[in-house]
């Protein structure tokens, strides 16, 4: 029987996140169980924003604590993480001015560098952006994105110098529990014994937990994005940007492309069996919507594309919680795709739950798993409009 402190299941930025932060806190044998190999899911596949808008505080207080992290990456964790800072927009229609500025508002309480400025000062800082639609737009000039794989391999790297080991390609069958506390995990390469575990399975997590009887509404989805590279005419890079008007989300691509999400096409699949490349449909789709806003783009040759799997919680937002009635067995599950940019600070709190036995750095109680047995938990939410709940890495 092999035994650890503490199993972490899921290879992912979550996963490795969590392992990162509990080697960081002084636990020393710990393990990481990857069904596949590092970043195979969700991850790998991420858009990588790391912007702060949310319309909620729980969320952006996550998000919030992530960006310290990846600003601040080779004297916290070692190495790259990719981080640039390209600087992001949050576009809206004008009916949703007052909704943007209450948004702002929060994020600035809570210390976000966010304000908002005029579609004239946007067409200044973006002269290839179409802003005849926009009146007013929300502004980070710190936020951007990150390399989700150098991210994951990041976190991995550093823990397994302070003494965390790994183990890949070896599925978790099941969780072994005894009088309501979590003893340990049964996988294809034996049983591993321990009194905590965490488990990030992304777009698996139903083929786990399901085994414990439980069912909290998640479903996989499989997601694409699309990239092309800039034509003649752009010849620079641009922001990052969340456009509520034309329903998608797109980042710079290195130093010559364009990386932009096709969610508005997400379909219910299985995590073991999807197609993995963009589909045509998509392609066009997504070239339309950014033409929308860069009309120079509809020159832009398409250089690539692909699709990953999430998993949708019913609410959109995670699921971030200790299993009620089984002590030790944590889970961070149904993110719907938001979690690249928060997954500093949730690998955090959980470690400090862990650790000192209630997470500090943001509160998780608004993700606990009955929330959906509850009447409106979160009050109204903003959404600009948007009936489809954002997914936007």
């Amino acid at each position: 029987m092999t035994t650890a402190e503490v199993i972490v299941i899921g290879g992912g930025v979550n996963g490795a996140s969590a392992l990162f932060h509990l080697a960081q806190a002084g636990v020393k044998n710990i393990i990481l169980v990857e069904r596949g190999y590092l970043a195979a899911g969700a991850t790998g596949k991420s858009g990588a924003l790391v912007r702060m808008h949310y319309t909620n505080p729980y969320e952006t207080r996550l998000a919030y604590e992530s960006l310290k992290i990846f600003k601040n990456w080779d004297w916290i964790v070692g190495g790259e993480c990719g981080y640039t800072a390209t600087g992001f927009v949050q576009l809206v229609a004008p009916a949703f001015e007052q909704e943007l500025r209450s948004t702002v508002a929060m994020q600035r309480a809570i210390g976000v560098e966010a304000r908002v400025i005029s579609a004239q000062e946007l067409r200044e800082l973006e002269p290839g952006c179409r802003t005849d639609d926009l009146t007013y737009v929300a502004y980070e000039p710190g936020s951007g994105y990150a390399d989700p794989i150098k991210t994951c391999y990041g976190f991995v790297r550093r823990a397994q110098e302070l003494g965390a080991s790994i183990t890949t390609h070896t599925t978790v069958t099941g969780v072994r529990h005894a009088h309501g506390r979590v003893t340990g995990v049964d996988t294809t390469a034996g049983p591993i014994d321990a009194p905590t575990v965490v488990f990030a399975g992304g777009a698996w997590s139903n083929q786990l937990l399901g085994r414990l009887g439980i069912d909290w509404g998640l479903k996989p989805n499989r997601l694409q994005v699309v990239i092309f590279r800039w034509p003649i005419a752009i010849g620079r890079g641009h922001m990052t940007c969340i456009d509520a008007i034309n329903d998608t989300w797109f980042r710079p691509e290195s130093d010559s492309g364009t990386l932009i999400g096709a969610e508005w096409i997400a379909s219910e699949d299985s995590p073991d069996n999807y197609r993995e490349t963009a589909d045509p449909a998509a392609v066009e789709s997504a070239r339309a919507r950014l033409v929308a806003r860069f009309p120079a783009m509809a020159e832009a040759p398409m250089r690539g594309g692909w699709a990953g799997m999430v998993m949708m919680s019913p609410d959109g937002r995670p699921i971030i919680d200790q299993v009620p009635g089984i002590a030790g067995l944590f889970v961070i599950a149904g993110d719907s795709g938001t979690s690249f940019k928060t997954s500093p600070a949730i690998g955090k709190c959980l470690a400090e739950w862990i650790v000192d036995g209630q997470p500090r750095t943001a509160d998780l109680q608004p993700f606990r798993a009955a929330r959906f047995a509850e009447d409106d938990p979160w009050g109204k939410v903003a959404t600009y409009g948007r009936v489809r709940r954002t997914v936007s890495r």
